[in-house]
């Protein structure tokens, strides 16, 4: 598993509908099996208790994958599946509210509204983590943490960037990846 962190000025975008974002740090991380999205997922769990996480990805890439193991980090049991069809899946998890949103199959920002989001967004101190972003529009809220998960060529390794601004996250991290 190759570690890099670094402060940097990061710019996130993807040109599809918008995922404009410019972070402050970033850490890419190659993943070459499931135990080290696990283990990504479980050193991000004891930075990250509420807030927005962006899951960027193609299809297959592994941003449910990701979330299964930040939920079980929080403590859930049971099964995680990617909420395609349903939009959503929320999760209560020792008192803590996350919402799982894959808006892969969304034609149109609007939808969300008429879904009531908003009655998910106003959960206070929530944790929400959006699988297909772009596609959320202006609907949902700008990120407090985004995850980049790419393919390699031949399928059998990730490279995952992830990227925020929170300083005490990065020193949490730093420490935990520069060993």
């Amino acid at each position: 598993m190759a570690w890099v962190l670094k402060p940097e000025n990061v710019i996130i975008f993807r040109s599809s509908i918008h995922v404009v974002c410019a972070m402050q740090y970033s850490l890419s991380i190659q993943l070459n099996s499931e135990d080290d999205t696990q283990r990504v997922a479980q050193n991000l769990a004891k930075c990250v208790q509420s807030g927005v996480i962006y899951l960027i990805g193609d299809l297959g890439a592994g941003k449910t994958t990701f979330t299964r193991y930040l939920l079980q980090q929080f403590g859930h049991q049971g099964a995680v599946k990617s909420p395609t069809y349903t939009l959503v899946e929320p999760y209560k998890i020792n008192q803590m509210e996350i919402f799982h949103f894959d808006l892969y199959r969304l034609n149109d920002p609007y939808e969300l509204e008429l879904m009531g989001i908003r009655d998910y967004l106003d959960v206070p101190n929530a944790l929400f983590l959006f699988e297909w972003p772009s596609k959320g529009g202006d609907e949902i809220p700008a990120a407090d943490y985004v995850i980049q998960i790419e393919k390699s060529q031949d399928d059998l390794q990730r490279v995952l960037t992830l990227s925020f601004n929170d300083k005490n996250t990065y020193e949490i991290l730093q420490e935990q990846f520069s060993s």
